[in-house]
């Protein structure tokens, strides 16, 4: 099994990106700040520094070395063995991939065969490594759009550069017919995610080249999922009504507060002021909280390809927003009519806890006696706690994922069985 990452999620603060940039943050009150205990603290303590020489003035240090952290859903993972001891041939990817950009990569394994990865090191060989971890694991989608010839210069920018940063920012490889080439047909390779990056950026480009009509509209983005509907079915309803139209949304990815409509006036018209419609309704009747859940249980709130979040948007009426995967916050924000946030949050707390996760710490050359002869005892546990995940790891640690219930039966038989063996059986290593 390679390095873990679910350990280091619960057990030590995760690490970061450190980037010489601002974020701006949109400020969301907790449920402290909705219900506030007595009492406060007093204004922050001044920073202001006399005044120095400008040659004197000591730089800012800043790191050099930056931190992602990412996940990969199950479904999108190529068939490479990440299992058992040694995974021989996800390891010599991961090997080569350092190899060639200089980027320490940590990988781990999840119940759900999905895969999360750490990377550390300089920003643009991380950038570089990450790219890589996407062509070697990740299965690689592919689509095509139908772009008018006359908008691709705009979309290749001088010298090709604006098409070089397109695919730079979303890790994948664009393919523009050739200038002698009457084809339309634009081809993007790569993650889904980095695929719908470069789909949006692409038809805007494309809609502002465009004779139809084109809106671009400054909606904040904290309302653009109730734009959308849960599975998408306002903006499926909207087409529907005025065939012809585009409407782009950015992807949840894509941090923008814009989005456009292009095709027949008439059209366009009708479904702006549709959006416009909800945007305002929104704005009068919603509410935000905040709360803390552990970056470990994300994924289960998300559900696969997002159908529990929508499944709470359905039920409620509220939008539960989840930090990016390259983010350590454990910060959830429910945002929605206020009547609501109490029904969406008992959803939000029963699929968090819906699987909990177990480490029990066992020496690795006592692993093959608690899987026994031909995986005989893991089986027998197997067999009796059916929905609990084990996971033997090179470093020392036994992983137990399932329902809280199960999982604390496999982790008590476990550890039993680990004490055990540890009081009982010496090991000797001698050089020959």
């Amino acid at each position: 099994m390679d390095n873990t990452m679910q350990q280091a999620e619960s057990e030590s603060p995760a690490l970061v990106e450190v980037t010489n940039g601002e974020d701006v943050v949109e400020h969301v009150p907790t449920y402290d700040q909705q219900f506030p205990s007595l009492g406060g603290g007093g204004p922050p303590a001044s920073t202001t520094e006399p005044p120095i020489g400008r040659w004197n003035k000591k730089p800012p240090l800043q790191s050099s070395t930056i931190t992602q952290v990412f996940h990969m859903p199950a479904e999108e993972r190529k068939g490479l063995n990440v299992e058992g001891f040694g995974g021989g041939e996800a390891h010599k990817r991961l090997d080569q991939i350092m190899n060639n950009t200089g980027a320490k990569i940590e990988m781990s394994s999840a119940k759900d065969k999905s895969l999360t990865f750490l990377l550390t090191g300089k920003p643009d060989t991380v950038l570089k490594a990450k790219r890589e971890v996407l062509v070697g694991f990740q299965t690689q989608a592919n689509a095509t759009m139908n772009i008018p010839k006359e908008h691709h210069r705009q979309l290749l920018g001088k010298g090709g550069m604006k098409l070089q940063e397109m695919e730079k920012n979303t890790a994948t490889k664009i393919t523009v017919p050739k200038s002698g080439d009457n084809s339309e047909l634009i081809t993007i390779v790569g993650a889904k995610e980095g695929i719908d990056k470069a789909m949006h950026e692409i038809q805007i480009i494309s809609d502002e080249q465009s004779k139809q009509a084109f809106e671009r509209l400054e909606v904040p983005k904290i309302y653009h999922p109730f734009i959308q509907g849960a599975g998408n079915e306002n903006t499926v309803k909207m087409l529907a009504e005025n065939p012809g139209v585009r409407i782009n949304i950015p992807p949840l990815s894509v941090q923008k507060d814009e989005l456009s409509i292009a095709g027949e006036k008439e059209g366009v018209m009708a479904v702006k002021d549709k959006i416009m419609k909800i945007w305002k309704e929104m704005e009068k009747k919603c509410s935000t909280i905040s709360v803390e859940v552990k970056k470990t249980q994300h994924r289960y709130i998300i559900g696969p390809k997002g159908n529990s979040i929508n499944e709470i948007l359905a039920e409620t009426g509220v939008f539960v927003e989840m930090p990016s995967n390259e983010s350590d916050s454990e910060t959830i924000t429910l945002r929605g009519p206020q009547a609501n946030l109490g029904i969406a949050l008992t959803k939000v707390y029963e699929k968090a806890n819906s699987v909990t996760s177990m480490v029990v710490e066992c020496p690795s050359w006592l692993h093959k006696y608690i899987i026994g002869k031909k995986g005989a005892g893991i089986q027998k546990i197997s067999a009796e706690l059916t929905k609990v995940h084990i996971n033997f790891c090179e470093d020392g640690k036994i992983k137990i994922d399932g329902p809280p219930e199960e999982a604390e039966k496999a982790f008590n038989e476990i550890e039993g069985q680990a004490k055990v063996l540890m009081k009982d059986t010496a090991f000797v290593e001698f050089k020959v």
